[in-house]
């Protein structure tokens, strides 16, 4: 047997980059999947976020390891439609197990100011999380199969190398930090039900999130790295890949790490090393 076979594992952000890689990655593992993504654009949003039918091939794909996988459309800021998605996924495969609040954004577009992309920044990386979580933590309490929730942080969540001073370092700094006490609050809250909670941290993963227009033109008048430590990472890599994470998260939510809890996980190449 797989280890999370019989599993049911929500992911947001699945239309593509590490939600994907989550996907298929735990559906390898045996795990069902819900793949619940925005599949539209966020105007302050300097890039292009998932589309239908990017869900659509992260679901294929899922069903491709011979795993059912059910795509939910949905925006993590609304806490309304994340409870109808996660009941219409309860529905639809009986159970939920896992869940990996992986959804977030990062550069705004040019022409947003900064108390707009604060404001973004927090609604979507912290209170997205929160809506997340609450709105599929009753149904795993209410099961009493015990379960994990991971939330996916960044190593900005453990590091102010971000710099600060305008609307997107600030609130994407923040609400990585954020997403810590959270954690620490649930995993005191759902330890009862033996659901356990933790964060991982990746420094620069090769994503949309990364890999776009705006982001190039950002660093249009820089040379290109030549190494790991020339973004800050102690091993020689300049960017890590979605599978890296996603090999990460497949233990924590695995019966490996059954008693890994409250914990923050640094995948970054040693980035976030004092």
């Amino acid at each position: 047997m797989a280890r999370l076979d019989g599993k049911v594992a929500l992911i947001t952000g699945a239309a593509r980059g590490m939600g994907r890689a989550h996907a298929l990655r735990l559906a390898a593992d045996g795990a069902d999947i819900l793949a619940l993504d925005i599949c539209a654009d966020i105007p302050s949003v300097g890039y292009p976020l998932g589309t239908p039918a990017e869900l659509a091939e992260t679901v294929a794909g899922v069903e491709q390891a011979d795993r059912r996988a059910l795509g939910l459309t949905a925006d993590v800021r609304d806490v309304e439609a994340m409870k109808a998605a996660v009941a219409q996924g309860v529905a639809e495969f009986g159970r939920l197990d896992v869940v990996i609040a992986n959804a977030g954004i990062a550069l705004p577009a040019w022409d947003v100011g900064d108390p707009q992309a604060f404001t973004d920044q927090i609604a979507v990386n912290l209170t997205g999380v929160w809506n997340t979580v609450h709105a599929a933590a009753p149904a795993m309490i209410e099961a009493g199969n015990g379960g994990a929730i991971v939330l996916i942080s960044s190593v900005m969540g453990l590091s102010g190398r971000t710099g600060g001073g305008n609307g997107t370092a600030d609130g994407y700094t923040a609400a990585k930090h954020g997403q810590v006490g959270l954690m620490r609050a649930w995993a005191r809250w759902l330890a009862p039900h033996a659901i356990r909670v933790n964060t991982i941290h990746p420094s620069g993963v090769a994503t949309p999130m990364v890999l776009n227009d705006t982001m190039a033109a950002l660093f249009a008048d820089k040379p290109p790295p030549e190494s790991g430590a020339d973004v800050g990472n102690l091993l020689d890599v300049t960017i890590l890949q979605p599978e890296d994470i996603a090999n990460a998260v497949a233990w924590l939510v695995s019966d490996e790490a059954k008693y890994v809890t409250g914990v923050s996980l640094p995948v970054d190449a040693g980035f976030a090393v004092p």
